[in-house]
């Protein structure tokens, strides 16, 4: 099951590039034994809309366009349920043993997610009330799937 993820904005050269990379790459190396495959990133430009709705509109057009044929979407969205990694794991691992040919996950830019965004999702998921920027929001969620992973396989790194 392909694994997506699409974010808008850009994540320039630096520490959370490197880290973000770090996990998407051991997350890739681990999850094709699981079925877990390909796993990429589509970044979406950011709109130049004066109106936040403009904008918001505008990146979930390249957001939604951006989703694969069958895809299963979840988008992180600070009203979203808060998952244990376990839950986002089973989660994962239930859409795949269904049959779900991807999983599609929605990243905001600035002004966050779009209301159609948001009601094409099958979930939203939050990494608690505060809001982060788009960058860390990416890397915490490519964590999340690296440790999804070594859930599902048995790997000592998740010691919850």
């Amino acid at each position: 099951m392909r694994l997506l993820i699409a974010a808008v904005g850009r994540l320039k050269s630096g520490p959370e590039r490197e880290l973000c990379e770090r996990y998407l790459t051991r997350a890739r190396e681990a999850g094709r034994a699981l079925r877990f495959a390909p796993i990429d990133v589509a970044e979406i430009a950011e709109s130049n809309a004066r109106r936040p709705a403009d904008r918001m509109a505008e990146e979930a057009k390249g957001l939604l366009a951006a989703v694969p044929a069958g895809s299963r979407k979840i988008a992180l969205d600070t009203r979203g349920k808060t998952l244990s990694s376990e839950d986002f794991a089973k989660r994962l691992a239930g859409w795949r043993d269904q049959g779900a040919s991807a999983v599609t996950f929605f990243i905001g830019g600035a002004d966050g997610l779009d209301e159609s965004v948001r009601r094409a999702a099958d979930l939203s998921v939050a990494y608690g009330a505060a809001t982060f920027p788009h960058q860390l929001v990416r890397t915490l969620l490519a964590e999340q799937i690296y440790r999804s992973v070594t859930i599902l396989a048995g790997h000592p790194y998740h010691r919850g």
